[in-house]
């Protein structure tokens, strides 16, 4: 009976360690995605290709707390009328943009990047950004309420909730959001 119950033992022994690990690994997913990661459901057709209506994708919220905002990253701002967009950083503090025959422009080098942009807007004129400003532009630019218009503007640092950094849904899309 001894050895039964030796086996018995470590039986439960195993099976408690292994729960106690699934708790553990659970407790430290839900820590990692509550403080670095923020759900934010995509609202529009404006980020295509990279990212389309009704995908889910989580936000760094805390990344600029330490640094700030890089050309090219996808981030979250909230507008001035309270709605939160998503959009590409494209100017930064003290950067001037301008769009010209469907070309972006920033410093008068042109933005390294395919398509172009039927439509100036407010860059038909050179932009300047000032200190903490910056100028954002959807990918699908024919589709995107952006920096180049009045309602938008250029967008404070203050505005900027986080940056996006990982599609969750669809599965079949899961992956890092590349700059």
């Amino acid at each position: 009976m001894d050895f039964y119950e030796n086996e018995e033992s470590n039986l439960i022994r195993r099976v408690s360690g292994w729960v106690v690990d699934i708790a553990v690994a659970l407790a430290f997913a839900w820590f990692f995605l509550t403080f670095f990661g923020t759900q934010i459901v995509v609202n529009g057709q404006s980020m295509q290709p990279l990212l389309n209506s009704g995908d889910v994708v989580l936000m760094n919220r805390f990344v600029y707390d330490f640094g700030t905002p890089d050309r090219m990253d996808v981030i979250v701002f909230q507008r001035e009328d309270g709605k939160t967009n998503i959009k590409r950083v494209i100017g930064l503090p003290g950067d001037v943009v301008r769009i010209a025959d469907g070309t972006v422009y920033v410093n008068e080098e042109p933005l390294a990047e395919a398509g172009t942009v039927s439509l100036a807007g407010l860059a038909e004129r050179p932009v300047e950004l000032g200190a903490g400003e910056y100028f954002l532009l959807g990918d699908n630019r024919e589709s995107s309420e952006d920096s180049r218009f009045a309602n938008v503007g250029n967008v404070t640092k203050n505005q900027i909730i986080g940056k996006v950094w990982l599609r969750i849904s669809p599965l079949i899309d899961f992956g890092l959001i590349r700059s």
